[in-house]
């Protein structure tokens, strides 16, 4: 027994040595902090005047930038450092306004060569890396809107059917409701009415009269429990929502969080693009779907006579007629429960549509009803602007917010709709893959807008990764010495496939694009202790063959084969238990799972069949007399 290894084995441990050192490799190159600018729409273009515009003003202020580029739909600005980023991204977004997104971000320098091979740098978590912290500042006065049209409605239709007359009912204020009377009889109609209508302790009423009149009032206030429910149901919506949208960005490791009464915070580690991040996070988008009004007259609806049914409604860049649509809204995109973009027969953009049960139903009660008829299809944003005004020589900036809504299709009804359908008339690929990942994702219940943004710092990132990498370099030499003093050549040999581990974990983090985080830090140094220990049960193991005055040849081929099911039997409770802090664990659990289950992996191959190729290169093949394993070193061979 010469201990020969099959050509294909050496060939496979020499392919994933190579390749774990190319996918690690990009890990050592540094990024280059940058100021990246995006258009505020996806159909917002970035060209060289718009790159000439930044650098007009970062040159005016005499900041130096080491290069700048146009990457995909994006601008980018390379800096030396995070200081010089940091001035540039606000003289950039002074300089360009509004219409451009302006996020800071860092950018790989990995050569081209290792990139043609997919190899990137692997993701670092906040806690590592640093990254954008967004808080977000949820409308509230928008959250009760909807609600308070709703029990308007309600109100007004249950009145009719019980017969009970009334002069008005109207919203006073963000959660009061008005109802006038002709009289104190019918007033008292429409209190019992109420009371048995809506839950109980849903609304505070009180009853009014004025003086000397013919008028009775009755004031319907929401109360401070259900208001309370109206905005954490809100909250939770957008929570919803921010969380699928960030999925739909792919970014790992993602804090997404209430803060208060009114406020979500959100934490984006190791993100590629912060500019399509906070564009995507920040918009507030929904559908409407309403009737056309073919009868209104449009030409008298352009000049400012617009009918009191009806709304008229541009289309986006004007590149057809504006259209002309009733006030009353069949359906909005809270009804959607998936929007997938494609191609139609044309070969043009179009997003195609599910809606839920409900929304299933009035569509096609709206539609079956109105076959020949239009339909047009409202794209609905809420948006903040900057405005500037000169008060008394200077310039102060202030934020306003609004509300855009343009038509984007119009189509004629050709038969009954159900709960599929699609949306056609769309300018181009982006804006169809955008306008289906936000109605994917969820409706949000209230417009939100960037209250905060800001970048973790760069210090605190190298901190740590001083810190997490000076302990798994620690953990490192540690077992190192000890295997070499302990175990001598086959320590070496132990010690060469730990190297290759390390290789192999961090390769297969960065093909796979795990984020790595402090926890994971901990995983990985767990796993060289661990990795390690597979080859103290083989060589412990040939050591006992050895004085059992097997031969060398003999009781290193036992002491593999014998340890190997022992290994096994280990490894796979480790990563039993490892995949359940994957799925039960959230954050830093999660981080610490996916770096320890890579590295057991991993260790069970340069363990066993790593060590086993180098061993056998030394010895395997010819008559061996001695091995070097630790104090024991047979030359009297007794069986064979």
């Amino acid at each position: 027994m010469l201990n020969r290894y099959p050509l294909w084995k050496n060939l496979l441990v020499i392919v994933m040595f190579m390749v774990g050192l190319i996918y690690t490799l990009p890990n050592f190159y540094p990024e280059d902090p940058i100021v990246q600018i995006s258009g505020a729409s996806v159909s917002g273009k970035i060209d060289e005047s718009v790159l000439k515009k930044a650098q007009d003003a970062l040159d005016k202020s005499a900041l130096k930038f080491k290069s700048s580029e146009l990457s995909g739909t994006s601008g980018i600005f390379r800096f030396e450092n995070g200081e010089a980023q940091l001035l540039a991204k606000d003289l950039i977004k002074t300089a360009l306004g509004d219409d451009y997104v302006v996020a800071l971000n860092l950018a790989p320098t990995t050569p081209a060569w290792l990139r043609a091979l997919g190899a990137n740098p692997m993701n670092l978590g906040l806690d590592l890396r640093g990254g954008v912290h967004f808080l977000l500042e949820v409308d509230m006065s928008k959250v009760l809107e909807p609600r308070m049209t709703g029990y308007i409605e309600e109100i007004r239709s249950g009145l009719r059917k019980e017969g009970v007359r009334y002069r008005a009912v109207k919203r006073l204020e963000s959660q009061k409701i008005s109802l006038k009377f002709d009289n104190e009889d019918e007033q008292k109609k429409a209190n019992d009415w109420i009371k048995q209508t809506f839950r109980e302790g849903e609304f505070v009423l009180s009853k009014d009269a004025i003086e000397g009149s013919d008028e009775f009032y009755l004031q319907m206030e929401l109360s401070k429990p259900k208001l309370k429910e109206i905005q954490d149901y809100a909250i939770s919506q957008n929570l919803t929502a921010l969380r699928n949208r960030v999925n739909e960005l792919g970014v790992a490791e993602a804090i997404v969080q209430r803060q208060g009464v009114d406020r979500i915070v959100v934490e984006l580690p190791g993100v590629q693009d912060t500019a399509e991040a906070k564009r995507i996070l920040g918009r507030t988008a929904s559908l409407e779907f309403r009737l056309a009004d073919d009868k209104g007259d449009l030409s008298a609806a352009m000049n400012g006579r617009v009918p009191f049914r009806s709304e008229l409604f541009p289309f986006k860049e004007k590149r057809q007629m504006p259209v002309l649509v009733e006030r009353n809204v069949i359906l909005t995109g809270d009804r959607v429960v998936n929007a997938t973009s494609g191609f139609d027969e044309n070969g043009q953009p179009q997003v195609s549509i599910t809606l839920d049960g409900s929304g299933g139903t009035l569509m096609n009660r709206a539609t079956r009803d109105n076959v020949g008829r239009r339909m047009a299809v409202i794209f609905v944003e809420h948006k903040e602007r900057t405005l500037v005004h000169n008060v008394e020589g200077r310039l102060v900036s202030d934020k306003e917010r609004y509300v855009e809504k343009y038509a984007i299709n119009v189509a004629t009804i050709q038969s009954a709709l159900g709960h599929s359908f699609r949306i056609t008339g769309l300018d181009n690929v982006l804006e169809a893959k955008e306008l289906a990942l936000l109605l994917r994702a969820g409706a949000l219940a209230a417009p939100m807008y960037f209250a905060e943004e800001r970048t973790i710092g760069p210090s605190l990132g190298k901190e740590n990764i001083k810190a997490g990498f000076t302990s798994v370099l620690i953990g490192f030499v540690l077992v190192v010495v000890f295997m070499l003093v302990y175990y001598r050549l086959f320590g070496l040999f132990a010690n060469m496939a730990l190297l290759l581990n390390v290789l192999l974990i961090f390769a297969v983090m960065s093909f796979i694009d795990a984020t790595l985080t402090l926890p994971g830090i901990a995983g990985i140094v767990l796993t060289l202790g661990m990795a390690v220990d597979a080859n103290v049960l083989i060589n412990s193991r040939i050591k006992e063959e050895l004085e059992n005055n097997f031969s060398p040849q003999k009781a290193i081929s036992q002491g593999y084969d014998r340890a190997f099911i022992t290994i096994l039997d280990s490894n796979i409770t480790t990563l039993l238990v490892a995949f359940i802090l994957f799925i039960v664990g959230t954050g830093p659990v999660k981080g610490f799972a996916v770096t320890l289950s890579i590295g057991i992996t991993c260790s069970m191959f340069t363990a066993i069949m790593g060590t086993r190729a180098l061993v056998n290169l030394v010895y395997g093949g010819r008559i061996v007399e001695s091995i070097s394993i630790g104090r024991i070193s047979h030359k009297k061979i007794v069986k064979n």
